[in-house]
């Protein structure tokens, strides 16, 4: 079962055939996970994967994300471990520079998937 969300929302949401996720930080047991925005975003992903489990998606599953970074010159590293994180798929995906994100986080993705029920 994942973490109890920060703030009065639901993390995930399936309206028909898509799902809606919360953004997901790189949090893990109640703190942000070591190793920067590297770190984080692995852990975001991570995240992102078991909250689309729980309403029976996957993360190839994910036709959208947005992505916020407190950091844009931290875009290079970002991008490399959302490629880790994702492998070959491909996401249509915005990315935005924010001031500051909960828990201090360096990095937040929500997501938007297209998962038909069976």
């Amino acid at each position: 079962m994942s973490a109890k969300p920060l703030g009065p929302y639901t993390p995930a949401v399936r309206a028909g055939d898509f799902v809606f996720v919360s953004g997901q930080l790189g949090m893990r047991d109640g703190s942000l996970v070591d190793g920067g925005v590297a770190g984080q975003t692995a852990q975001a992903v991570a995240n992102l994967t078991d909250r689309l489990a729980e309403v029976g998606a996957s993360l190839t599953d994910v036709v959208k994300t947005t992505c916020f970074l407190i950091d844009m010159n931290e875009f290079a590293t970002f991008n490399e471990a959302y490629i880790e994180a994702f492998g070959e798929h491909r996401p249509a995906r915005s990315t935005i520079a924010v001031r500051e994100l909960p828990a201090k986080g360096d990095v937040e993705i929500e997501a938007v998937a297209y998962s038909p029920r069976g």
